[in-house]
């Protein structure tokens, strides 16, 4: 039994014309040998209730695992008159992807725009937690990820994601280990024992049971002295992948592996083996 489900950020590249959108993605995954998938709102969140109700059908009839990936322009640390914009964005996928069976909403939170993070982070907690009250207030039970980002100047270091998860029951981190490499700018971040501090940190701030339900972004990845330029396919990039794998597997961690990758699908079952190998 494999500890992780492995899928796509998007649908498939290869996804057939017919049925085609979400619904021909989840079928075409499953037929890969792939069990998750994170459906691609990124620019915006334009689904009918209709379409959620045959998404969420057939997810549950193929067994893929569904998360949403909301759109980009969503920032917790945006002024007083952008915040409401944004705000919507986050509440428009988390509504839509919970009626689409999605049990996660993963999503950028933002830029630090040169203030101090420990600042940025006492106005995005409480925005966040507003988010996640009402939500709740409504029967929705999606959990909210920030997503750990591959540059300096974003909100969304490991620390910054730790801590809105640790402030707000209902929030964890998306765990993006490419991002996490590129952030620092130095090639650090790639080694077993890094990750391992990594994990350790994850899990003495959100108990060690919070590493059975990981959810991670994962692909090749460019970077620059500021960070994060491209993704990249795993072939093309430094990214030690069995070292990370092997991290994970001595934290007995386990959830879902989403790829994001040029190539994804290939890299998503490319990742799959590979942690296969790693458990045997």
């Amino acid at each position: 039994m494999l500890s992780f489900r492995f899928g796509t950020v998007g649908s498939p590249l290869g996804t057939p014309k017919k049925p085609g959108g979400s619904v021909g993605a989840i079928q075409f995954s499953k037929s890969l040998g792939l069990d998750a998938m994170e459906l691609g709102w990124v620019q915006s969140v334009r689904v009918s209730e209709e379409t959620c109700a045959a998404i969420r059908a057939v997810a549950v009839a193929e067994d893929v695992a569904l998360s949403v990936h909301a759109p980009y322009f969503i920032n917790l640390n945006a002024n007083d008159e952008e915040w409401p914009k944004s705000r919507q964005r986050l509440m428009d996928a988390a509504y839509y992807g919970n009626l689409a069976g999605a049990t996660d909403i993963i999503f950028h939170p933002g830029s630090y725009f040169e203030q101090a993070p420990a600042e940025v982070l006492k106005v995005a907690i409480p925005r966040l937690a507003g988010c996640v009250e009402e939500l709740r207030a409504a029967g929705n039970l999606v959990t909210l990820r920030p997503e750990t980002m591959g540059k300096s100047a974003m909100l969304g270091s490991l620390e910054d994601t730790l801590e809105m998860a640790h402030a707000i029951p209902g929030v964890l981190p998306c765990l993006d280990f490419a991002h996490l490499h590129a952030r620092p700018g130095d090639g650090s971040l790639n080694s077993y024992d890094e990750w391992m501090v990594v994990l350790e940190q994850y899990a003495r701030v959100l108990g060690e049971h919070a590493l059975q339900t990981l959810h991670i972004h994962l692909s090749g990845i460019e970077y620059g002295p500021k960070g994060e330029k491209n993704h990249l396919s795993v072939a093309e990039s430094d990214l030690k992948l069995v070292d990370l794998f092997r991290a994970l597997k001595s934290m007995r961690a386990g959830g879902r592996i989403l790829c994001e990758s040029p190539i994804m699908e290939e890299d998503a079952l490319l990742m799959k083996r590979l942690w296969q190998e790693v458990q045997a």
